[in-house]
């Protein structure tokens, strides 16, 4: 009999245990959910990890520390114009950069010269496997290389992508046949080309001439900000 009876309560305490050990499993799973949402992102010696709050255009963002940050090295067409109007690609090009890095943690290689005119950070962003969010932009179309003061290596890696994107004419340079007649002048200080229907050419010392807009892009020559709409077109609503 006193056998029977704690063979009951051995079966009794089972029941009333199984509860606890569903809980118990439930909350490893929940604590393994957690820790995949977390993963660490290892960075590169000499980048740091910044988490993004959200794009504001196609070349600058905010990160989680309030801090603006601008591409250093490339530049999306004006998505905020005196007209309303995004220029061409404009606004494609900020989806773009809101779809690739928004709530991400990324690598951050901030620029030699670490802020621009406007006390913004001056870098990029890379991906864990080593491709840069400019890289994405002007392989797509939806930016330029443009040099900067300090963007050095960055400018240098990123003119290959734009000669390859130029080639196969996507996003901006699917334009370029349209784009208004040469010759253009470049200034070889700034890297940056005009033309006189767009723009006055005062006192350009290291001038190069370029047959076409095509021409001074694949050399790395961005239009000045006037000349936009004579290469590219106008913006459409």
């Amino acid at each position: 009999m006193f056998k029977v009876i704690r063979n009951l309560l051995i079966i009794l305490s089972l029941f009333l245990l199984l509860p606890l050990f569903g809980a118990c499993k439930k909350g490893e799973k929940a604590e393994g959910t957690k820790a995949l949402g977390q993963t660490e992102v290892s960075c590169p010696s000499g980048m740091e990890v910044v988490e993004v709050k959200r794009a504001v255009d196609g070349d600058t963002v905010e990160l989680k520390t309030g801090e603006k940050l601008r591409y250093a090295a490339i530049n999306a067409l004006e998505l905020h114009t005196e007209t309303g109007v995004p220029e061409p690609f404009a606004k494609e090009a900020y989806l773009r950069n809101k779809e690739l890095v928004e709530g991400k943690r990324l690598c951050l290689a901030k620029n030699i010269r670490e802020k621009d005119r406007f006390g913004r950070l001056l870098g990029e962003l890379y991906f864990p496997n080593g491709t840069s969010v400019s890289e994405i932009l002007v392989k797509e179309g939806l930016a330029l290389c443009c040099w900067f003061e300090g963007s050095g290596n960055l400018f240098e890696k990123c003119l290959p992508t734009q000669r390859s994107a130029i080639k196969a004419r996507v996003g901006l340079f699917s334009l370029l046949d349209n784009a208004g007649p040469g010759p253009y002048y470049g200034n070889k200080n700034s890297k940056r080309f005009h033309h006189p229907a767009c723009s006055k050419i005062v006192n350009i010392k290291r001038m190069v001439v370029f047959k076409t807009a095509e021409e001074a892009l694949l050399e790395g020559y961005c239009p000045v900000r006037t000349c936009t709409e004579y290469v590219f077109g106008k913006a459409e609503n």
